[in-house]
C-alpha cells in the first residue's frame, strides 16, 4: 500500500516513517481494495502534554474514511489512529459482503 506521511511544521525521522508504513500494511488484511493513504503528523502548540496528532486519511474505491487522534507521542496516537481505521475497513468490507 501507498502510504504518504506528511509531518506538518516540523521533520519526521525515518525510524517514525519506517513505524508508520509497516503498521498501516497490517490494514491490507482487514481490507485489501485500499488505493492508498496519507499520514500527517502535527504538533499542537498547547501546555497539554497530549499535544501530538496523527490523523490517518484512507482511500478506497468509492470513498474515503478519515480517522484522527491525539496523544502523548505519534507512534500511540498513530497505534490507536490505525485501530480505528481496522475497525471502520472491517465494517466497510461486511457491508460490501451484505450486498453481493
Amino acid at each position: 500500500m501507498k502510504v504518504n506521511v506528511h509531518a506538518v511544521n516540523f521533520t519526521v525521522d525515518r525510524k517514525l516513517v519506517d513505524f508508520i508504513q509497516e503498521r498501516m500494511d497490517k490494514l491490507e488484511k482487514y481490507y485489501d481494495k485500499v488505493v492508498s493513504s496519507d499520514v500527517f503528523l502535527k504538533v499542537e502548540k498547547t501546555s497539554d502534554k497530549e499535544n501530538k496528532i496523527a490523523e490517518i486519511k484512507i482511500h478506497v474505491p468509492g470513498d474515503e474514511f478519515l480517522v484522527k487522534k491525539q496523544c502523548k507521542t505519534f507512534e500511540e496516537a498513530v497505534d490507536l489512529s490505525i485501530e480505528a481505521a481496522e475497525r471502520l475497513l472491517v465494517k466497510r468490507k461486511e457491508k460490501i459482503r451484505s450486498y453481493s
